[in-house]
């Protein structure tokens, strides 16, 4: 009987990739707890950073027209104060409009109760099921809810401070970024022109999202005048802000007027705004505004997404704001920046090549 073959050593060369591959695994998985430990300076500091990157061209435009370099570096600071505190003192005032309407609705809110108990009726859960389970609610989970929500309340007050002073530094930096730069490729050039690819791809990517955001914004307002759906400013704002939201933002921002038309005109209204909506958005963020996005992120929407489920994780709410953002940085670092690596450009990338 012959001897069974005795199975070949794995040679060295595959032993050293194997290794390299947990090696790797184990220093991103490292490298995202720290990040998720972290979020709360990371995401406000990366946040602020492609913000002075966005209004750099206003900086460069002052300097070349003989205004001091902190000069220019103030004048842009104000540029950015101004538009991040007026978004949130409009988000705040509309709210606050929004709060002090609500009780108009109560006869309505009391008719879709009872249509609600109606419809469960018909199911066959009626009254007394649902005394029962109101019975068994413990009111206690209430504080906890309400604890809960005054904790992130403070948190996102404190990262909003946070971040506004981190603007202020990095505006006063950023007039002495370009003679680094200079003298950083001197040294490694490819590194330098890695970071100048995220910088011009950070750039559109805000300008153009802000633009087109804009856009959808006029166009829900416009809409939800004509439907007659109150506090249509505020539903607009709104929607400008969820437009940085890949995916997903588009229907954040549905919830709220579908819901308020829900409340002013029964379901008709509400899927009328639902109807006008959808296709003004796909129209806008999904026909037009990649056109003039081009390149600026390059992945694929189902890494898009992924994208943003992962920051999301990683970084919280602000991390859906941040998430394509982020994804352009990691891949300018870590594959553009590589010729060893720039085959995952075509796993990876929207338009490889």
């Amino acid at each position: 009987m012959a001897d069974a073959e005795t199975p070949a050593p794995a040679s060295g060369r595959d032993v050293n990739r194997g290794l390299r591959i947990l090696l790797g695994a184990a220093a991103v998985v490292i490298v995202c707890a720290g990040l998720r430990v972290a979020a709360d300076i990371v995401a406000p500091t990366f946040l602020a950073l492609t913000l002075v990157i966005t209004v750099h061209p206003l900086h460069r435009w002052l300097v070349v027209r003989k205004v001091p370099r902190a000069v220019a570096a103030v004048i842009c600071g104000v540029v950015l104060y101004v538009t991040v505190v007026g978004l949130t003192i409009a988000m705040g005032l509309s709210i606050a409009q929004l709060i002090t309407a609500m009780p108009t609705y109560q006869s309505q809110f009391v008719e879709l109760y009872n249509d609600g108990l109606e419809q469960l009726g018909r199911i066959g859960l009626g009254s007394t099921q649902l005394q029962q389970q109101l019975d068994n609610f413990d009111v206690s989970s209430l504080f906890t809810t309400l604890q809960g929500f005054l904790g992130s309340l403070l948190n996102a007050t404190s990262l909003f401070v946070f971040l506004l002073v981190v603007l202020l530094f990095l505006m006063f930096d950023s007039a002495d970024i370009p003679r680094r730069l200079r003298l950083a490729s001197r040294a490694n050039p490819q590194f330098v022109a890695a970071l100048d690819s995220f910088a011009i791809g950070v750039r559109r990517y805000w300008v153009v999202t802000a633009v087109f955001g804009l856009i959808v914004a006029v166009l829900d307002v416009v809409a939800l005048v004509i439907l007659g759906i109150p506090l249509a400013l505020l539903w607009g704002l709104v929607s400008f802000i969820t437009n940085f939201i890949p995916n997903i933002g588009f229907v954040i921002g549905l919830v709220p007027p579908a819901l308020l038309g829900l409340l002013e005109g029964g379901w008709p209204l509400m899927l009328w705004v639902v109807a006008i909506y959808s296709v003004l958005n796909f129209t806008v963020q999904t026909v037009i505004q990649p056109r003039f996005t081009g390149d600026a992120v390059g992945v694929t929407t189902a890494m898009s997404f992924l994208s943003l489920t992962f920051w999301a994780f990683v970084f919280g709410p602000l991390g859906a704001l941040l998430a394509l953002p982020a994804t352009l940085f990691v891949k300018t670092m870590l594959v553009d920046g590589d010729p060893k690596r720039q085959w995952l450009n075509t796993l990876i990338a929207a338009n490889p090549r």
